[in-house]
């Protein structure tokens, strides 16, 4: 029985399992462990193997913080999950889910990259469980795990020549080489190598934003789509040359063969250390400073979207939301949100508004006047960290009168902790995944299941034919910068042209 889920990759046989009503294969690598002398280089292909490896369990996790956003307890206790996988820097695995095995199946593949910044996350979370979008969708499903962190990001060509010309981007490049997996592997699980669709949600939409940017990516993938994860910009290689001194100097590194030689648990203690120097209000800068890509002028050009849209990915189709209450995670049981009032507000904002704050926060209050000030400062944060980002994207990948773009901005609610996280940063993935019994963040109302089936479709169609629409949602017209149509995702989906425009025009 067990040899029906028998699979056939490049570098050897691969045994799967039925998941609910899906045939799952985990823990497939897609290269060679990067460790001893491949630490901080990019990845090379797996050695093969003899007989059939079993592919029923998840693969090590990439080395992470894992309290490094330091949630409030009863925001943790909400995203409580079953114990992880173990850490280690053997991590480069990949995860399929698929109706069908070899069956000649022109299945779209939808690859997806996981949140926790460049810093945290597996593709093993059961948030991620793919069983679900491939079984009802006929699609395949690929996850996967990267380097993350000083592991995945830590740029060393100014300090250790050309050896280590790539190494503030390997964890990218391992993404590449999964995508290269797919690319000679995913037809043996019914897949199409032709219709690849990336998605990814806060720092996977980042690595979507990247991957379009990256000519290395080229032809790797034909749609993506950003959940909550713009990237307009990235870190430019001074400044990642400045972090990576100082993770010398927490680590009392006086040459690359150092950090090279270091245990993994040290690296990454001195990683949290520079971290932990990086004020959380500067969410907004996220991208610019820490550990993210580098722009290296050559695995990584530029932008990703600055000035301009990448030039190498206009024909790539682009989904691209948020949600409206993003930061109510991060921030909405911090007392100084929890505090604020009308005469507290802009001190509130100041932090990371700076001299904007007068303006922004007039426009806030013209533009809702019952708005409590925890409502408003939450919100402007949420817009200037996410949303504003993320029209930018829309507006410039608009600009290149390429591919369609498609944006949507998630309104649900959900009703734990008291309500007090609104439509809050991730809590559309239980949705789109159609994985709401796998998470206590959506609470248990059965309406939710409808907007569950709304969204699911909605990723599944684009997938299929670069286009979101099908019966279950009102008709989703491509955006356009002129009357800016945004799919309004909640019990009652609609279109809305500008939402909240009156706050957009604020940024100016």
């Amino acid at each position: 029985m067990a040899n029906e889920f028998v699979a056939a990759t490049t570098a050897g046989k691969v045994q799967g399992a039925l998941d609910d009503g899906a045939i799952s294969f985990k823990g497939i690598p897609y290269a060679a462990p990067p460790v001893g002398a491949l630490r901080f280089k990019p990845p090379v292909k797996p050695a093969p193997w003899q007989g059939v490896r079993d592919a029923t369990q998840f693969g090590a996790r990439a080395w992470q913080n894992d309290t490094a956003f330091n949630l409030a307890p009863a925001i943790r206790e909400v995203f409580a999950e079953p114990p992880a996988q173990p850490l280690n820097e053997d991590c480069l695995f990949l995860n399929v889910w698929t109706p069908a095995l070899d069956d000649g199946g022109d299945r779209p593949v939808m690859v997806w990259l996981h949140g926790g910044a460049f810093i945290s996350g597996s593709g093993a979370s059961p948030w991620y469980n793919g069983a679900s979008l491939a079984a009802k969708g006929n699609v395949v499903v690929v996850t996967l795990n990267h380097r993350l962190g000083a592991f995945g990001y830590l740029h060393l060509a100014e300090i250790g020549g050309a050896e280590y010309a790539s190494s503030g981007n390997v964890g990218m490049l391992d993404i590449v080489a999964a995508l290269e997996w797919v690319r000679d592997n995913i037809e043996k699980f019914g897949g199409d190598p032709e219709n690849v669709t990336i998605f990814g949600e806060s720092g996977g939409g980042a690595k979507s934003c990247m991957l379009m940017a990256m000519p290395s990516a080229q032809g790797r993938f034909h749609k993506a789509i950003v959940q909550s994860g713009p990237s307009v910009e990235t870190m430019d290689a001074a400044s990642a040359t400045a972090t990576a001194r100082a993770v010398m100097q927490e680590l009392g590194a006086s040459s690359v063969a150092d950090l090279a030689a270091a245990p993994a648990e040290k690296l990454l203690a001195a990683q949290n250390a520079v971290l932990a120097k990086i004020s959380a209000l500067s969410f907004a800068n996220r991208r610019k400073q820490g550990f993210n890509p580098v722009i290296d002028g050559a695995v990584l050009p530029g932008g990703p979207f600055a000035p301009a849209a990448p030039a190498i990915s206009a024909n790539v189709p682009l989904m691209i939301g948020t949600n409206k209450d993003e930061m109510n995670l991060f921030f909405g049981m911090a007392p100084w949100a929890e505090n604020a009032t009308d005469a507290t507000l802009q001190d509130a904002a100041r932090q990371f508004l700076g001299d904007r704050t007068p303006g922004i926060v007039a426009a806030y209050r013209a533009a809702d006047p019952k708005a409590s000030a925890r409502d408003l400062v939450l919100r402007i944060a949420t817009d200037q960290s996410i949303r504003m980002p993320s029209l930018v994207i829309a507006d410039r990948k608009v600009a290149q009168h390429g591919a369609p773009v498609y944006v949507y901005l998630f309104t649900w609610a959900t009703p734990v902790a008291n309500g007090k996280l609104g439509s809050c940063h991730a809590l559309e993935i239980p949705f789109v995944f159609d994985n709401l019994d796998r998470t206590r963040l959506t609470g248990d109302a059965p309406t939710r299941g409808v907007l569950a089936e709304a969204m699911s479709r909605a990723w599944i169609e684009f997938a299929y034919k670069d286009n979101p629409n099908h019966g279950g949602i009102p008709y989703w017209p491509a955006y356009n910068a002129a009357e800016r149509p945004t799919m309004m995702f909640d019990l009652q989906c609609r279109v809305e042209n500008d939402p909240f425009g009156a706050e957009r025009k604020a940024w100016g």
